[in-house]
């Protein structure tokens, strides 16, 4: 070994274990928290600045052609344009971002990343551009969230870590987007996470301290307050003032509370219409034009907007209005799922109805400061709508930085509080995340994060047997070359013992002839797929089990052990789970169900009927000779913007299919089950299906003519083929009708390349399957191709196929075996060469991990075989090989 090497080891290892250390380590946990209120700072300074040039220009156009069509015209293309992006790049950017950061960091699987932030961004932009009454500030604080995350995936951190770097993050938002590092810190206490630990804190204020610091020195937060209200040098608060103090809460309590049932029933109202985003939010922006133009003019800016209000310059009757207007307005935009946010809302909203409490009190007393019943308003109607009270409190203190203030805030929050409560109780955040299905308990940041699982969600499904009558001897040799240290043991498909490594060092004196049945442990523990995963860990403390079979109906389905447990609750606490939908993307509007007497099921999807009793056909052979159940599975497609289960599909063509497979399986004397899902994704519910049914086998039909030019299935496909955890076998029926399944009366011959590896064994352990569908008299011959594609020269090349192999195939089919040898620089061209000159009515592509499955998931090699030979061709894919996806 080289000096070069040595010292290149040194450095990874050093490297590695300085990462390693760095993940527990505070101080860079405080020094990454630095980083995100830098990031968060520059993120409200590029919202504001994006939407003041957009905005400036709506400005501009109204004035140049006419407020009443561009402002209506301007509000639904930006709104539409918003939506639209949203919804096909990153669904989880919509809405104001609170509830999503709140979910986050209860430890639910909501996707915050760069991603999440960068389309958050540009469709705040955009919606506040197009003159929707939302705020910046939300947004904000979603964003600084996805940064962190997405920070803390690049950087080697722990999922505790991760979860505080978000708080950090959401902390760094509001700091960043008000200039308030003390409420920053006091909103992630107060509403997000309902506890703190230390170094939850310390982050925290560093992010947000930074993120207020970089924020002032970008001026990027300001308010559009004038100096005279941020200064107050008139702020005053007497006993005589107090009963009014409790009238502006009592006010800001009601009507918050009517605000937040208003806001929940018209999120229920967009559900029921099931418009897709973009045009949800583009109508909003049509409407909100439209009565922005019949406002007085000064509303068209809601910048200049809240400086009115703010200050007083409005009568009472102009006071009124723009209170009504921005709250219906705000209302609407918010409920449409648009990216914007409700706190300048509600402090602009708040401030206009203190200025209305304190003309009254100054029409019956004669006295009173406007401007400190402005202030008291902001706070109270903030709490009435977020119902968080010290972080309003705080925030109005630190924009104002006069603690003459703080009497009368507390005074109007704390009644505006009690009051809102009394109207409309809860957290509105925490009511909109019900509306989606999700549910947060009192400290639901402290839940058991894997109390909601089942055995069939942690479960290993592929799962290695050993036989009961193997001896002694070839289960050492089993375990040698497993990784793993238990197997469960099979007899006639059914579950009879466990074995593991311990068992075996107890019979270091006894023959190896002993036949496993004798010493393994009969009748072992086993768990139900339904079973809580509290159960699970149950049986395995109090007896001591280092692993558990899962069993449905007295069939092995999958098997659990401690490690599968601790990676699950991993994933679970680093929050790298795809995201939830409630309702799931399929939904079951039909099935019907066959005894479970089989070994195992396979899943065949159907979609198109001409060819569906040629698939079911093969899917029989292989049933028949595995003793599989078959699964029938037709999808109908809705859109994604509509829940699958409020969906009203035309069930009837595909019930008649699934009818008629029903039927085929009664001919063959098989067990079959059938489904109609209605589905968003079609992928994602051949997934769904595959776990909810425990599927042994997948069996997918190809069409060249659907596919997408340059691949092999399409990106949706694709995406199945390499999560898929089953075996899985794709086929491409043949052009002609010589061709298997149509034609089973041929004298032709079957191509099998192989090189060794576990899918060319799984394509061979699938061949008696495939040729049971033939007459005896009538079986095709089999070739066994070999492809070198390193010595093209064909110098020095001694591999065959082996002697035992071709013995042992042509005594299960009862076929003749031959095998070719070929030489080439391409195995693609090999193989259709070998197709064309032995004219092959089949090609089955087991391959090896030396090179074919490889291109087989990731290059074009059965795309050039699909495409280039008429022949039916199937592909088969090993689940326990990792490298083959």
């Amino acid at each position: 070994m080289t000096f070069t090497e040595i010292r290149s080891r040194i450095y990874h290892r050093f490297k590695a274990a300085r990462f390693g250390r760095s993940s527990i380590d505070t101080r860079y946990a405080l020094l990454e928290a630095c980083l995100i209120g830098i990031l968060s700072a520059l993120a409200a300074l590029l919202l504001k600045k994006g939407i003041g040039w957009l905005g400036g220009w709506r400005l501009q156009a109204a004035e140049a052609w006419g407020a009443w069509w561009v402002l209506p015209t301007v509000g639904m293309i930006l709104g539409w344009l918003s939506g639209w992006l949203i919804e096909q790049y990153s669904p989880s950017a919509a809405g104001g971002g609170i509830s999503q950061v709140k979910a986050a960091l209860a430890r639910h699987a909501i996707p915050l990343s760069l991603q999440v932030a960068f389309q958050k961004l540009l469709g705040t932009i955009l919606v506040l551009g197009a003159g929707l009454t939302l705020g910046r500030r939300a947004p904000t604080v979603h964003i600084g969230a996805a940064l962190a995350a997405q920070l803390s995936e690049w950087l080697p951190t722990s999922p505790d870590h991760r979860r505080q770097m978000i708080a950090a993050g959401a902390a760094a938002g509001l700091a960043a987007g008000f200039t308030t590092p003390i409420a920053g810190v006091l909103f992630v206490i107060e509403e997000l996470m309902r506890e703190a630990s230390g170094l939850t804190l310390e982050t925290a204020i560093v992010a947000s301290f930074t993120g207020a610091v970089v924020s002032l020195l970008l001026q990027s937060a300001d308010l559009n307050f004038p100096p005279s209200l941020q200064s107050l040098p008139d702020i005053s608060f007497s006993i005589p003032e107090i009963p009014f103090y409790l009238f502006l809460g009592v006010l800001a309590g009601v009507l918050g509370g009517i605000f937040n049932r208003g806001m929940l029933f018209s999120v229920k109202v967009n559900r029921q219409l099931s418009w897709p985003l973009s045009w949800r939010v583009g109508f909003v922006g049509l409407v909100s034009g439209m009565i922005i133009a019949l406002l007085p003019p000064f509303f068209r800016d809601n910048a200049g907007l809240r400086e009115f209000l703010v200050t007083g310059e409005l009568n009472w009757h102009q006071l009124g209005i723009a209170f009504v207007a921005h709250f219906f307005l705000t209302m609407l935009a918010y409920s449409s799922g648009a990216p914007g946010g409700l706190f300048a809302p509600a402090l602009v909203l708040g401030s206009a109805l203190g200025y209305l409490v304190g003309d009254l009190e100054e029409f019956i007393t004669g006295t009173g400061a406007e401007a400190t019943y402005a202030l008291a308003g902001m706070g109270a109607f903030f709490t009435a709508v977020v119902r968080v009270p010290v972080t309003a409190i705080v925030i109005v203190f630190e924009l104002t930085a006069n603690f003459n203030i703080v009497l009368p805030l507390m005074a109007t929050c704390a009644v505006s509080y009690i009051v809102a409560e009394s109207v409309s109780a809860g957290s509105l955040y925490q009511h909109l995340l019900q509306a989606r299905g999700i549910f947060l308990t009192e400290e639901g940041n402290t839940q058991d994060v894997i109390s909601h699982l089942r055995a069939d969600d942690v479960m290993q499904s592929q799962v290695e047997t050993l036989s009961a009558d193997l001896t002694l001897e070839e289960v050492r040799k089993a375990m040698t070359r497993s990784h793993h240290r238990g197997f469960p043991v099979m007899e006639d498909g059914k579950l009879v013992g466990i074995v593991t490594q311990t068992d075996l060092a107890n019979l270091t004196n006894l023959l190896g002839d002993l036949a496993l049945r004798s010493f393994m442990t009969p009748n072992p523990i086993t768990v139900r797929a339904e079973a809580s995963l509290s159960d699970v860990l149950y049986l395995l403390n109090r007896y001591k089990l280092s692993r558990l079979p899962v069993t449905e109906e007295q069939k092995l389905i999958g098997i659990i052990t401690r490690s599968d447990i601790i990676r699950v609750e991993a994933t679970q606490l680093g929050g790298t789970s795809e995201e939830i939908r409630d309702p799931r993307l399929s939904y079951i509007t039909y099935q019907t169900r066959a005894p479970a007497t089989g070994q195992g099921r396979l899943l065949l999807p159907i979609s198109n009927p001409d060819n569906a009793a040629d698939m079911f056909q093969i899917a029989a052979g292989i049933a028949r000779e595995k003793h599989y159940e078959i699964e029938c599975l037709h999808i109908i497609k809705v859109p994604k913007h509509i829940p699958p289960n409020q969906v009203a599909v035309d069930e009837l063509k595909g019930r008649k299919l699934l009818h008629r497979l029903e039927r085929l399986g009664r001919q063959w004397q098989l067990p079959v089950h059938t489904q109609l899902r209605a589905a968003q994704d079609i992928p994602s519910a051949v997934l769904e299906t595959i776990h909810d049914r425990h599927i042994s086998l997948l069996i997918l039909g190809w069409d060249p003519k659907s596919s997408v030019s340059g691949t092999i299935w399409g990106k949706g496909i694709e995406l199945l083929v390499n999560k898929v955890t089953c075996d899985l076998m794709l086929v491409k029926l043949g052009t002609q009708i010589k061709y298997y399944p149509y034609s089973l009366d041929s004298s032709g011959a079957w191509l099998l390349p192989i090189a060794g590896g576990p899918n060319s064994q799984k394509a061979i352990a699938f061949l008696p399957g495939l040729f049971s569908l033939y007459a005896r008299h009538h079986l095709p011959k089999l070739l066994l191709c070999q492809v070198d594609v390193s010595k093209p020269s064909g110098k020095n090349f001694n591999n065959k196929v082996s002697t035992e192999l071709i013995e042992s195939l042509s005594w299960k089919l009862h076929t003749a075996v031959m095998s070719v040898t070929v030489c080439s620089n391409s195995a693609a061209e090999a193989v259709i060469d070998v197709a064309r000159a032995y004219q092959c009515e089949v090609v089955v592509l087991g391959a090896s991990r030396e090179g074919l499955i490889q291109q087989v998931i990731h290059g074009n090699i059965p795309d050039t075989i699909f495409r280039s030979v008429d022949s039916t061709v199937i592909v088969v894919k090993d689940a326990n090989d990792e490298n083959s996806s």
